[in-house]
C-alpha cells in the first residue's frame, strides 16, 4: 500500500547499499520527509485505520519516531508520549532493558506520561527485528497504557520482526 492520496510513498525512499556497515542496505526516509504531500501523505496512511479507534496517546521511540509519532498524535488529536534512551528524560522514569545484537540497551518514559487504561497506538518510522518496538510495547504497558496497535512507514519482511509483536495490530505502509 505505498500508494496513498496519489503519492508513491516508496518512490521516496532512498536505498543506500552498504551503510552503516558492508551488507546493510539502509531506507533512507529523509527525501519523503522533505517533500510535504509525501509526507502528509505518509502521516495519514500511518493513521489509516485507527481513526476511530479512540486513540487518546500516540508513542514513539526517538529519533525518526518522534517525527512520525508527534505528526500522527497532532492528526488523531491524542497525547504524544516520548520514548527515550535512558538519562535523557528529568522527571520520574520507568525503564525497560532488552537485547541488540551486541549488548544491550535501555529505553525510559515518564511514568506519568498516560492515564491508566489509555488506548494507546505505537508509531515508528521502520520495523526490522523488532526488539526496539517490542521493548516500547513492554514500556508503555508497564505505566499502565493498552496498545491498540502498532504502526510503522517502512516494514523489512525479510527479518520477521512482525513475528516478536504478536498478539497486536500491525500494520506497515511500505514492506519490502
Amino acid at each position: 500500500m505505498s500508494m496513498t492520496k496519489g503519492v508513491d510513498l516508496a518512490g521516496y525512499i532512498r536505498s543506500i547499499p552498504d551503510w552503516p556497515k558492508k551488507g546493510i542496505l539502509f531506507r533512507d526516509i529523509t527525501p519523503l520527509l522533505a517533500d510535504p504531500k509525501a509526507f502528509a501523505a505518509a502521516v495519514e496512511a500511518l493513521c489509516a485505520g485507527f481513526a476511530d479507534a479512540g486513540i487518546q496517546y500516540v508513542a514513539a521511540v526517538e529519533a525518526r519516531g518522534f517525527i512520525f509519532g508527534a505528526a500522527a498524535a497532532a492528526k488523531l488529536d491524542a497525547g504524544f508520549v516520548p520514548i527515550r534512551k535512558k538519562g535523557k528524560l528529568p522527571f520520574k522514569t520507568e525503564s525497560i532493558s532488552y537485547d541488540l545484537e551486541y549488548g544491550t540497551d535501555t529505553l525510559q518514559v515518564h511514568s506519568d506520561a498516560l492515564s491508566r487504561g489509555a488506548k494507546v497506538l505505537m508509531v515508528d518510522d521502520l520495523l526490522a527485528t523488532g526488539g526496539t518496538m517490542v521493548a516500547a510495547c513492554k514500556l508503555i504497558e508497564k505505566i499502565g497504557g493498552k496498545i491498540a496497535g502498532i504502526t510503522f512507514l517502512v516494514e523489512l519482511g525479510e527479518l520477521a520482526g512482525r513475528q516478536k509483536l504478536r498478539p497486536y495490530k500491525i500494520s506497515a505502509v511500505i514492506t519490502y
